[in-house]
């Protein structure tokens, strides 16, 4: 009766939490990685605004002047350019002594014609002098082209990134599970892949499958697996001996249920933090392949293709469109990495068990 009466007065024990729900609470305790995952957030947004043509969808009009300034500097660079306008050495040509009617051979034809060619007249489109970060070359808005480039860098990262795990992991899982012959295998196409560099492999293959976003993320994808496939193959070495693996295979579980029902959950958080990794190194080499001239097409626009026209820019002293793709290019890529060091951290295991 004792015995019942203090099983019924304890206080009710405290609900058990997964991995997931633990991480998110030491993920929201992390004030940096928090504020990063905001910023990401907030950068998948724009994004997808940039997809769906809500934002920088006329980022190829040529509206402006060429290299019009920032709004703000406009002053200064009238400034600048008045006293070379009024340094009295014009290179302008003077037209020389015009034709008599009578002199002029065409003269009467292009009297007959002049009714006629009202019709086809082309009405001139004023151009602004200046926008709120500046245009380039051809008089087009910096602002629109880094919006709808940060939708094209980010399109190829978080694609090509799945991708990638999604090739990582079927293969690690494999080799890791199986062993023996099937794992020697694997180990030996791993190895031949990986004498290769990163970056000869990736030329090599954009040049092989020509210019898209399309073969950017195909090909990325096809050269970063590497990373994914040996972590998920440790994973699963170290998994499948142990206990609650066991025990689906007394109950008849099948190869694959073992696999990607039992296992694979115990490795997800660390694909999470994979993905989050892979996600800014491939924006990375997104942009060096579209500065190179191997990335998205010419009617397309990236942080890439924007870097490529900015050398010819610096030399005329035109350094905004630099400053628009660094700033933001380095946002993300700061906000990407602080956040997957947080969640490394709130996922740990380890940390979940103190």
């Amino acid at each position: 009766m004792t015995t019942l009466q203090n099983t019924a007065g304890a206080p009710p024990a405290a609900p058990s939490r997964s991995l997931w729900a633990l991480g998110w609470q030491r993920l929201k305790r992390d004030r940096i990685g928090f504020v990063s995952l905001w910023v990401v957030a907030a950068f998948m947004l724009l994004a997808a605004a940039g997809w769906l043509n809500l934002a920088g969808r006329g980022w190829n009009d040529e509206i402006a002047a060429s290299y019009a300034p920032p709004t703000l500097l406009l002053e200064k660079y009238r400034q600048q350019e008045t006293p070379a306008a009024a340094g009295g050495h014009s290179t302008a040509i003077v037209p020389t002594e015009r034709l008599k009617p009578s002199e002029d051979p065409i003269h009467d034809w292009l009297e007959a014609a002049r009714p006629h060619a009202a019709q086809y007249a082309v009405p001139e489109v004023k151009k602004v002098a200046s926008l709120t970060f500046g245009a380039d070359q051809r008089g087009r808005d910096i602002l629109d082209k880094v919006i709808k480039g940060t939708a094209t860098s980010l399109l190829v990262g978080f694609f090509g990134a799945l991708l990638s795990i999604l090739i990582g992991t079927s293969l690690g899982a494999m080799a890791g599970y199986f062993g023996r012959k099937v794992d020697d295998f694997l180990m030996w196409f791993y190895s031949v892949f990986t004498s290769v560099p990163d970056m000869l492999l990736l030329l090599a293959f954009a040049a092989v499958a020509g210019r898209g976003i399309a073969t950017v993320i195909l090909v990325l994808s096809l050269t970063s697996w590497t990373g994914t496939f040996r972590l998920v193959r440790a994973e699963f070495i170290k998994n499948r001996s142990r206990e609650y693996v066991q025990a689906a295979d007394a109950i008849g579980a099948s190869h694959s249920r073992r696999m990607f029902i039992h296992i694979l959950p115990n490795v997800s958080h660390l694909l999470l933090v994979q993905f989050s990794l892979l996600m800014v190194g491939l924006i990375k080499y997104e942009v060096i392949l579209s500065f190179l001239g191997f990335g998205v097409d010419v009617r397309q626009v990236s942080w890439g293709s924007m870097l490529a026209e900015v050398p010819e820019e610096l030399l005329q002293g035109y350094w905004w469109q630099l400053a628009m793709v660094v700033v933001f290019m380095s946002t993300l890529v700061t906000a990407f990495s602080m956040l997957t060091d947080a969640l490394r951290d709130a996922l740990d295991p380890r940390a979940a068990a103190k």
